[in-house]
């Protein structure tokens, strides 16, 4: 993903990203590597870099996203 391609992330970081697209993908049902999924991470990884720094407040910011 280009989004990231300049940015660095720990660990746990990539945690809180992959926990709150995987319940995304579950609540929409979409496989998780589809181009959809793939759209929903970009956005994850934008909001994450914005301030929403858990899986919760992260997965409530994907519920809201208006391109999702």
């Amino acid at each position: 993903m280009s989004v990231a391609a300049n940015s660095f992330f720990s660990p746990e970081d990539v945690t809180v990203l992959r926990g709150a697209l995987d319940k995304w993908c579950l609540e929409k049902r979409i496989d998780i590597k589809s181009t959809e999924a793939q759209f929903a991470a970009a956005a994850a990884i934008s909001l994450f870099q914005s301030g929403y720094d858990t899986s919760e407040k992260l997965l409530v910011a994907l519920r809201e996203h208006k391109g999702l």
